[in-house]
């Protein structure tokens, strides 16, 4: 069985989308996911399969979701691996790291559209962005900026999935423990 991780975005924000982590657990273990541990509750799982297809994984997941609560949620899946390469790969200084958000792509932007919206990045808010994630850190930190998940969706024509230092460094945490 091989360790996945999966970020489910936008449930559990300001009442919307409201799914509790046990619920999660349950759901995901009768869908046929193992040793499914969940952090927080805005969605960050990790568990274990024997599916090796990621966005067979990502549908599998999503429908269990939408069968048990009613909605549809836009899942991420992403190996132990590739979060740790995402994770160590941050552009920003280590205290400036400690204080980032990191916005998992779902998809690979545009090249020219990355170009566009790279040119907003100041000094105040400094972003840099991959193919696969937007690293992002605010001197006023993520709460106020015009700079947000959102924003970047918009301009990039991407769906994207942002966590704070701390919830990657449990994701990491927890994924070893497998």
């Amino acid at each position: 069985m091989k360790t996945y991780i999966a970020l489910l975005r936008g449930i559990n924000v300001s009442g919307q989308n409201k799914i509790l982590m046990a619920e999660l657990r349950t759901v995901l273990t009768d869908a046929g996911f193992v040793n499914v541990k969940t952090y927080i509750q805005s969605g960050n799982v990790v568990f274990k399969t024997l599916l090796h297809n990621e966005k067979v994984i990502a549908e599998n997941i999503s429908k269990a979701i939408f069968n048990q609560f009613g909605f549809e949620v836009s899942v991420l899946i992403i190996t132990p691996k590739d979060l740790k390469l995402i994770f160590e790969t941050c552009p920003f200084s280590e205290e400036n790291k400690m204080k980032s958000y990191f916005m998992m792509l779902f998809s690979e932007p545009n090249k020219e559209l990355i170009k566009e919206v790279q040119l907003f990045s100041t000094s105040e808010e400094q972003f840099i962005i991959n193919q696969n994630c937007i690293y992002f850190y605010g001197v006023n930190g993520y709460g106020k900026t015009k700079f947000n998940n959102n924003f970047f969706e918009r301009k990039l024509k991407v769906i994207a999935t942002a966590r704070n230092y701390n919830t990657m460094l449990k994701l990491l945490s927890l994924s070893a423990e497998y």
